[in-house]
């Protein structure tokens, strides 16, 4: 049986480990699979609860309710991930309902700005469209400058830094 003094310490050596940052290292892989922390990832379905900690006895904080999201893995304790979203929002998250598919998210600075599409990696290039803040699509390719992004409608080049799901000079093939 355990002592009502040993109680308190054993939830207090718990915490760190189950809620702690992330590690300071960025490229040290999670504790549970192994792959890097952070990384970009994408929500599986329309209804994903985010929880205040990393079980299902943890309240539900938030719902998203949109598929193919992009979000950011921060930490990693056994099935559950903690991720944070374009906001900064954060919570842990089961990992059955994310996806390794990367998907990204047009932002803007300033957030209500149409951002440019254009046929080729440079900002000579022809205008294909203006993409509205929030409009989601797959990242095809990355030079760290430049991504070709796909979508519903839509392909072309996009400056990286106009994008969340990607990282500043991240390159994809």
């Amino acid at each position: 049986m355990i002592s009502r003094n040993w109680l308190p310490l054993a939830l207090v050596l718990l915490m760190p480990i189950a809620a702690g940052p992330a590690s300071a290292d960025p490229l040290a892989p999670g504790a549970a699979t192994g792959l890097p922390v952070p990384r970009f990832v994408s929500l599986k379905s329309d209804r994903v609860n985010v929880r205040g900690g990393p079980d299902k006895d943890h309240e539900v904080v938030w719902v998203y309710t949109k598929a193919a999201l992009p979000v950011e893995i921060t930490a990693e304790f056994d099935n559950w991930r903690r991720v944070r979203d374009r906001d900064g929002g954060e919570g842990w998250v089961y990992h059955s309902l994310l996806s390794g598919r990367r998907t990204i998210m047009v932002a803007s600075k300033p957030k209500d700005e149409a951002v440019p599409l254009l046929d080729r990696a440079d900002r000579t290039g022809r205008l294909i469209a203006r993409l509205q803040p929030g409009v989601l699509g797959s990242a095809k390719h990355c030079t760290g400058a430049w991504c070709r992004i796909v979508g519903d409608g839509f392909d072309g080049w996009i400056e990286q830094d106009r994008l969340w799901g990607v990282y500043p000079n991240e390159k994809i093939d």
